[in-house]
Protein backbone atom coordinates (compact mmCIF):
# COMPACT_ATOMS: atom_id res chain seq x y z
CA UNK A 1 0.00 0.00 0.00
CA UNK A 2 1.27 3.46 -0.90
CA UNK A 3 2.03 5.84 1.93
CA UNK A 4 -0.20 8.90 2.03
CA UNK A 5 1.08 12.47 2.21
CA UNK A 6 -0.28 12.60 5.76
CA UNK A 7 1.75 9.54 6.73
CA UNK A 8 4.92 11.15 5.41
CA UNK A 9 4.22 14.19 7.60
CA UNK A 10 3.62 11.96 10.61
CA UNK A 11 6.76 9.93 9.91
CA UNK A 12 8.82 13.13 9.94
CA UNK A 13 7.20 14.35 13.15
CA UNK A 14 7.62 10.96 14.80
CA UNK A 15 11.31 10.65 13.97
CA UNK A 16 11.85 14.27 14.96
CA UNK A 17 10.34 13.54 18.40
CA UNK A 18 7.53 16.00 17.68
CA UNK A 19 4.60 13.61 18.15
CA UNK A 20 5.51 13.13 21.79
CA UNK A 21 8.34 14.39 23.97
CA UNK A 22 10.73 11.59 24.93
CA UNK A 23 12.84 10.93 28.03
CA UNK A 24 16.27 11.11 26.37
CA UNK A 25 19.75 12.30 27.17
CA UNK A 26 20.36 15.45 25.10
CA UNK A 27 23.24 13.88 23.15
CA UNK A 28 21.06 10.86 22.29
CA UNK A 29 18.24 13.18 21.25
CA UNK A 30 20.53 15.13 18.92
CA UNK A 31 21.71 11.90 17.34
CA UNK A 32 18.10 10.76 16.84
CA UNK A 33 17.16 13.95 14.98
CA UNK A 34 20.44 13.93 12.98
CA UNK A 35 21.43 17.56 13.60
CA UNK A 36 20.11 20.75 15.16
CA UNK A 37 20.19 23.92 13.08
CA UNK A 38 22.31 26.35 15.10
CA UNK A 39 22.55 29.60 13.12
CA UNK A 40 21.21 31.49 16.09
CA UNK A 41 22.35 30.48 19.59
CA UNK A 42 18.89 29.90 21.09
CA UNK A 43 17.50 27.60 18.41
CA UNK A 44 19.11 24.28 19.46
CA UNK A 45 17.80 24.79 23.00
CA UNK A 46 14.26 25.52 21.84
CA UNK A 47 14.43 22.63 19.38
CA UNK A 48 15.27 20.20 22.21
CA UNK A 49 12.63 21.75 24.48
CA UNK A 50 10.07 20.78 21.84
CA UNK A 51 11.37 17.22 21.73
CA UNK A 52 12.77 16.13 25.13
CA UNK A 53 10.59 15.64 28.18
CA UNK A 54 11.73 17.68 31.20
CA UNK A 55 14.43 19.32 29.08
CA UNK A 56 16.91 21.37 31.10
CA UNK A 57 19.05 23.89 29.18
CA UNK A 58 21.92 23.12 31.55
CA UNK A 59 22.09 19.61 30.11
CA UNK A 60 22.81 20.99 26.65
CA UNK A 61 25.34 23.42 28.13
CA UNK A 62 27.14 20.47 29.72
CA UNK A 63 27.09 18.30 26.59
CA UNK A 64 28.63 21.11 24.55
CA UNK A 65 31.22 21.90 27.23
CA UNK A 66 32.40 18.31 27.61
CA UNK A 67 32.48 17.67 23.86
CA UNK A 68 29.70 15.09 23.54
CA UNK A 69 28.08 17.52 21.11
CA UNK A 70 29.87 19.64 18.51
CA UNK A 71 28.79 22.91 16.86
CA UNK A 72 30.30 23.43 13.42
CA UNK A 73 29.55 24.46 9.83
CA UNK A 74 28.17 21.40 8.05
CA UNK A 75 25.01 20.79 6.01
CA UNK A 76 23.80 23.62 3.76
CA UNK A 77 27.03 25.44 4.72
CA UNK A 78 25.35 26.53 7.94
CA UNK A 79 25.94 25.93 11.63
CA UNK A 80 24.63 22.72 13.17
CA UNK A 81 25.00 20.91 16.46
CA UNK A 82 25.72 17.21 15.99
CA UNK A 83 26.74 14.24 18.11
CA UNK A 84 30.54 14.10 18.50
CA UNK A 85 30.64 10.64 16.93
CA UNK A 86 28.79 11.94 13.87
CA UNK A 87 30.91 15.05 13.38
CA UNK A 88 33.83 13.48 11.51
CA UNK A 89 31.77 11.43 9.00
CA UNK A 90 29.36 14.34 8.48
CA UNK A 91 32.30 16.66 7.83
CA UNK A 92 33.91 14.15 5.46
CA UNK A 93 30.63 13.99 3.53
CA UNK A 94 30.41 17.77 3.29
CA UNK A 95 34.10 18.71 2.96
CA UNK A 96 34.21 19.03 -0.83
CA UNK A 97 31.08 21.21 -0.84
CA UNK A 98 32.27 23.35 2.07
CA UNK A 99 35.71 23.85 0.55
CA UNK A 100 34.44 24.69 -2.94
CA UNK A 101 31.85 27.12 -1.56
CA UNK A 102 34.65 29.29 -0.21
CA UNK A 103 37.80 28.70 -2.25
CA UNK A 104 35.94 29.14 -5.56
CA UNK A 105 34.02 32.17 -4.34
CA UNK A 106 35.00 35.58 -5.71
CA UNK A 107 35.44 36.89 -2.18
CA UNK A 108 38.37 34.49 -1.84
CA UNK A 109 39.70 34.34 -5.41
CA UNK A 110 39.86 38.15 -5.58
CA UNK A 111 42.65 38.06 -2.98
CA UNK A 112 44.97 36.33 -5.45
CA UNK A 113 45.49 33.48 -3.01
CA UNK A 114 45.16 29.92 -4.29
CA UNK A 115 43.36 26.94 -2.75
CA UNK A 116 46.82 25.55 -1.92
CA UNK A 117 47.58 28.69 0.10
CA UNK A 118 44.56 28.04 2.30
CA UNK A 119 45.13 24.29 2.58
CA UNK A 120 48.74 24.84 3.59
CA UNK A 121 47.56 26.71 6.69
CA UNK A 122 45.43 23.86 8.05
CA UNK A 123 48.11 22.25 10.28
CA UNK A 124 49.19 25.50 11.93
CA UNK A 125 45.59 26.65 12.27
CA UNK A 126 44.81 23.42 14.15
CA UNK A 127 47.80 24.07 16.40
CA UNK A 128 46.77 27.69 17.05
CA UNK A 129 43.21 26.59 17.86
CA UNK A 130 44.24 24.04 20.47
CA UNK A 131 43.01 26.79 22.81
CA UNK A 132 39.77 28.71 22.19
CA UNK A 133 40.34 31.83 20.10
CA UNK A 134 38.09 34.59 18.88
CA UNK A 135 37.80 35.35 15.20
CA UNK A 136 39.72 38.59 15.78
CA UNK A 137 42.59 36.63 17.35
CA UNK A 138 42.73 34.23 14.40
CA UNK A 139 42.74 37.11 11.92
CA UNK A 140 45.53 38.82 13.84
CA UNK A 141 47.60 35.63 13.61
CA UNK A 142 46.93 35.30 9.87
CA UNK A 143 47.71 38.97 9.24
CA UNK A 144 51.35 38.37 10.13
CA UNK A 145 51.64 36.28 6.96
CA UNK A 146 48.90 37.39 4.61
CA UNK A 147 48.31 41.00 5.58
CA UNK A 148 45.16 42.56 4.21
CA UNK A 149 43.86 39.20 2.98
CA UNK A 150 43.62 37.72 6.47
CA UNK A 151 39.92 38.51 6.87
CA UNK A 152 38.82 36.70 3.70
CA UNK A 153 41.28 33.88 4.29
CA UNK A 154 39.78 33.23 7.72
CA UNK A 155 36.27 33.52 6.21
CA UNK A 156 37.17 30.58 3.97
CA UNK A 157 39.05 28.52 6.54
CA UNK A 158 36.45 28.72 9.28
CA UNK A 159 33.93 27.10 6.92
CA UNK A 160 35.87 24.07 5.71
CA UNK A 161 38.74 23.57 8.18
CA UNK A 162 38.19 21.11 11.06
CA UNK A 163 37.00 23.89 13.38
CA UNK A 164 34.22 23.85 15.95
CA UNK A 165 32.58 26.69 17.82
CA UNK A 166 33.69 26.71 21.44
CA UNK A 167 31.12 27.47 24.15
CA UNK A 168 31.50 31.02 25.41
CA UNK A 169 29.56 33.39 27.62
CA UNK A 170 25.91 33.93 26.79
CA UNK A 171 22.49 32.71 27.84
CA UNK A 172 22.62 29.89 25.28
CA UNK A 173 26.28 28.77 25.67
CA UNK A 174 27.16 30.73 22.54
CA UNK A 175 27.12 34.43 21.84
CA UNK A 176 26.73 36.07 18.44
CA UNK A 177 30.48 36.79 18.58
CA UNK A 178 31.96 33.34 18.11
CA UNK A 179 34.92 31.60 19.70
CA UNK A 180 36.66 28.79 17.81
CA UNK A 181 38.66 25.69 18.61
CA UNK A 182 40.17 22.84 16.61
CA UNK A 183 37.53 20.15 16.22
CA UNK A 184 38.06 16.72 17.79
CA UNK A 185 38.91 13.85 15.48
CA UNK A 186 39.62 10.16 15.93
CA UNK A 187 43.22 9.01 15.51
CA UNK A 188 44.14 8.77 11.84
CA UNK A 189 41.03 10.57 10.57
CA UNK A 190 41.52 12.69 7.44
CA UNK A 191 41.94 16.32 8.55
CA UNK A 192 42.28 18.25 5.36
CA UNK A 193 42.98 17.94 1.71
CA UNK A 194 46.55 16.55 1.82
CA UNK A 195 48.72 16.08 -1.27
CA UNK A 196 49.41 13.10 -3.48
CA UNK A 197 47.41 10.26 -4.96
CA UNK A 198 47.29 8.33 -1.69
CA UNK A 199 45.88 11.27 0.22
CA UNK A 200 43.33 11.95 -2.53
CA UNK A 201 42.20 8.32 -2.52
CA UNK A 202 41.90 8.34 1.25
CA UNK A 203 39.89 11.56 1.18
CA UNK A 204 37.60 10.16 -1.52
CA UNK A 205 37.02 6.97 0.47
CA UNK A 206 36.29 8.98 3.63
CA UNK A 207 33.89 11.21 1.69
CA UNK A 208 32.00 8.24 0.25
CA UNK A 209 31.70 6.56 3.65
CA UNK A 210 30.70 9.88 5.17
CA UNK A 211 27.87 10.43 2.71
CA UNK A 212 26.52 6.94 3.43
CA UNK A 213 26.72 7.61 7.17
CA UNK A 214 24.96 10.95 6.74
CA UNK A 215 22.25 9.45 4.53
CA UNK A 216 21.47 6.74 7.10
CA UNK A 217 21.31 9.37 9.85
CA UNK A 218 19.09 11.56 7.68
CA UNK A 219 16.60 8.78 6.94
CA UNK A 220 16.54 7.79 10.60
CA UNK A 221 15.59 11.38 11.39
CA UNK A 222 13.49 12.48 8.38
CA UNK A 223 12.59 9.43 6.28
CA UNK A 224 11.04 8.09 4.20
CA UNK A 225 12.57 10.59 1.79
CA UNK A 226 13.72 11.07 -1.78
CA UNK A 227 17.13 11.84 -3.20
CA UNK A 228 15.82 15.36 -3.87
CA UNK A 229 14.90 15.71 -0.21
CA UNK A 230 18.40 14.67 0.89
CA UNK A 231 19.89 17.11 -1.61
CA UNK A 232 17.86 19.94 -0.06
CA UNK A 233 19.06 19.02 3.43
CA UNK A 234 22.76 18.83 2.56
CA UNK A 235 23.06 19.94 -0.41
CA UNK A 236 25.05 17.28 -2.23
CA UNK A 237 25.04 16.52 -5.94
CA UNK A 238 22.83 13.93 -7.62
CA UNK A 239 25.90 11.88 -8.55
CA UNK A 240 27.18 11.76 -4.97
CA UNK A 241 23.75 10.86 -3.57
CA UNK A 242 23.12 8.16 -6.17
CA UNK A 243 26.47 6.55 -5.34
CA UNK A 244 25.59 6.52 -1.64
CA UNK A 245 22.18 4.95 -2.27
CA UNK A 246 23.76 2.27 -4.45
CA UNK A 247 26.55 1.65 -1.95
CA UNK A 248 24.15 1.11 0.95
CA UNK A 249 22.46 -1.74 -0.91
CA UNK A 250 19.90 -3.64 1.13
CA UNK A 251 20.26 -1.31 4.12
CA UNK A 252 17.74 0.83 2.24
CA UNK A 253 14.34 -0.06 0.83
CA UNK A 254 12.15 1.64 -1.77
CA UNK A 255 8.85 2.86 -0.33
CA UNK A 256 5.76 3.61 -2.48
CA UNK A 257 4.47 7.11 -1.84
CA UNK A 258 2.05 9.76 -3.12
CA UNK A 259 4.35 11.49 -5.60
CA UNK A 260 6.56 10.62 -8.55
CA UNK A 261 9.88 10.83 -6.70
CA UNK A 262 11.25 7.51 -5.42
CA UNK A 263 11.21 7.32 -1.64
CA UNK A 264 13.87 5.51 0.39
CA UNK A 265 13.83 4.38 4.00
CA UNK A 266 15.79 2.27 6.43
CA UNK A 267 14.97 -1.42 6.34
CA UNK A 268 12.66 -2.15 9.26
CA UNK A 269 11.60 1.47 9.82
CA UNK A 270 7.95 2.11 10.65
CA UNK A 271 5.50 4.88 9.75
CA UNK A 272 2.57 6.05 11.94
CA UNK A 273 -1.03 5.44 10.92
CA UNK A 274 -2.97 8.17 9.12
CA UNK A 275 -5.14 8.96 12.13
CA UNK A 276 -2.26 9.57 14.58
CA UNK A 277 -2.78 12.95 16.29
CA UNK A 278 -0.07 15.61 15.99
CA UNK A 279 0.18 17.93 19.00
CA UNK A 280 0.80 21.70 18.76
CA UNK A 281 4.40 22.89 18.91
CA UNK A 282 6.25 26.23 18.93
CA UNK A 283 9.22 25.56 16.66
CA UNK A 284 12.38 27.67 16.88
CA UNK A 285 13.87 29.68 14.05
CA UNK A 286 15.36 27.51 11.30
CA UNK A 287 14.01 24.29 12.80
CA UNK A 288 15.41 21.42 10.73
CA UNK A 289 11.93 20.00 10.20
CA UNK A 290 11.23 22.97 7.93
CA UNK A 291 14.44 22.50 5.92
CA UNK A 292 14.77 18.75 5.48
CA UNK A 293 12.65 18.09 2.38
CA UNK A 294 12.23 19.50 -1.11
CA UNK A 295 10.44 22.85 -1.17
CA UNK A 296 7.95 23.64 0.25
CA UNK A 297 8.60 20.77 2.69
CA UNK A 298 6.19 18.43 4.40
CA UNK A 299 4.87 20.65 7.16
CA UNK A 300 4.81 23.98 5.31
CA UNK A 301 1.61 24.82 3.38
CA UNK A 302 2.79 26.41 0.11
CA UNK A 303 0.61 29.48 0.64
CA UNK A 304 2.42 30.25 3.92
CA UNK A 305 5.99 29.77 2.77
CA UNK A 306 6.56 33.42 1.86
CA UNK A 307 5.29 34.44 5.30
CA UNK A 308 7.38 32.03 7.37
CA UNK A 309 10.50 31.97 5.15
CA UNK A 310 11.62 35.48 4.33
CA UNK A 311 13.42 36.55 1.17
CA UNK A 312 16.82 36.71 2.85
CA UNK A 313 16.43 33.12 4.08
CA UNK A 314 15.30 33.82 7.65
CA UNK A 315 13.01 30.97 8.74
CA UNK A 316 10.81 32.41 11.47
CA UNK A 317 9.73 30.60 14.65
CA UNK A 318 6.56 28.79 13.64
CA UNK A 319 3.34 27.51 15.16
CA UNK A 320 2.73 23.87 14.31
CA UNK A 321 -0.92 22.77 14.43
CA UNK A 322 -1.91 19.22 13.46
CA UNK A 323 1.48 18.79 11.86
CA UNK A 324 1.31 21.90 9.66
CA UNK A 325 2.70 25.42 9.97
CA UNK A 326 -0.24 27.62 10.94
CA UNK A 327 1.48 30.84 11.98
CA UNK A 328 4.47 32.36 13.75
CA UNK A 329 5.39 33.33 17.31
CA UNK A 330 7.68 35.80 19.01
CA UNK A 331 8.65 36.92 22.50
CA UNK A 332 7.48 40.42 23.43
CA UNK A 333 7.53 42.52 26.59
CA UNK A 334 3.95 41.39 27.23
CA UNK A 335 4.54 37.65 26.77
CA UNK A 336 4.67 35.16 23.92
CA UNK A 337 2.73 36.49 20.94
CA UNK A 338 1.07 33.85 18.73
CA UNK A 339 0.01 34.90 15.24
CA UNK A 340 -2.18 32.46 13.27
CA UNK A 341 -2.49 32.74 9.49
CA UNK A 342 -5.98 31.22 9.54
CA UNK A 343 -8.78 30.62 12.02
CA UNK A 344 -7.88 27.94 14.55
CA UNK A 345 -10.14 25.79 16.67
CA UNK A 346 -10.61 26.36 20.38
CA UNK A 347 -8.74 23.13 21.09
CA UNK A 348 -5.81 24.26 18.93
CA UNK A 349 -5.60 27.57 20.77
CA UNK A 350 -5.72 25.80 24.11
CA UNK A 351 -2.82 23.55 23.11
CA UNK A 352 -0.76 26.45 21.75
CA UNK A 353 -1.46 28.50 24.87
CA UNK A 354 -0.24 25.69 27.12
CA UNK A 355 2.94 25.38 25.04
CA UNK A 356 3.48 29.15 25.15
CA UNK A 357 3.13 29.20 28.93
CA UNK A 358 5.82 26.51 29.23
CA UNK A 359 8.04 28.32 26.75
CA UNK A 360 7.75 31.51 28.79
CA UNK A 361 9.15 29.67 31.79
CA UNK A 362 12.08 28.36 29.74
CA UNK A 363 13.16 31.70 28.32
CA UNK A 364 12.43 33.78 31.43
CA UNK A 365 15.67 32.80 33.16
CA UNK A 366 17.79 32.75 30.00
CA UNK A 367 16.66 35.21 27.36
CA UNK A 368 13.19 36.76 27.67
CA UNK A 369 13.88 38.76 24.49
CA UNK A 370 14.81 35.70 22.42
CA UNK A 371 14.84 36.42 18.65
CA UNK A 372 14.06 40.09 19.33
CA UNK A 373 16.62 41.12 16.68
CA UNK A 374 14.27 39.61 14.05
CA UNK A 375 11.29 41.69 15.14
CA UNK A 376 11.45 43.80 11.98
CA UNK A 377 9.61 41.01 10.14
CA UNK A 378 6.64 41.55 12.45
CA UNK A 379 6.95 45.31 11.98
CA UNK A 380 6.34 44.71 8.26
CA UNK A 381 3.10 42.96 9.19
CA UNK A 382 1.43 39.59 8.60
CA UNK A 383 -2.03 38.83 7.17
CA UNK A 384 -3.03 37.56 10.60
CA UNK A 385 -6.40 35.91 11.06
CA UNK A 386 -5.96 35.71 14.83
CA UNK A 387 -3.40 36.92 17.36
CA UNK A 388 -3.06 35.96 21.03
CA UNK A 389 -0.53 37.09 23.63
CA UNK A 390 0.19 34.53 26.32
CA UNK A 391 1.63 35.93 29.55
CA UNK A 392 4.21 33.86 31.37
Amino acid sequence: MDLSARQLVLATLDRQLLLRRQHLDVADAVRQVCALQAQTPASPYLALWNRVRDFAPEDLDAALADGRLVKATLMRITLHIVHAEDYEPFRAAMLSTLRASRLHDRRYTSTGLTPHDADALLPELAEFLRLPRTGAEVEAELTQRHGEHAHRLWWALRTYAPVRHAPARGPWSFAHRNTYRAAPAPEGAPRGTGAGAGAEAGAAAAAGAGVQHLLLAYLRAFGPASAQDFARFTPLTRTVISAAIEGLGDQLIRVPGPGRAALFDLAGATVPADDTPAPPRLLPMWDSTLLAHAVPGRVMPPEYRSLAVRRNGDVLPCLLVDGQVAGVWRATDDGVELTAFHQLSKAAWQGLTEEAEKLSLLIADRDPAVYRRYGHWWDKGFPAAEKVVVKG
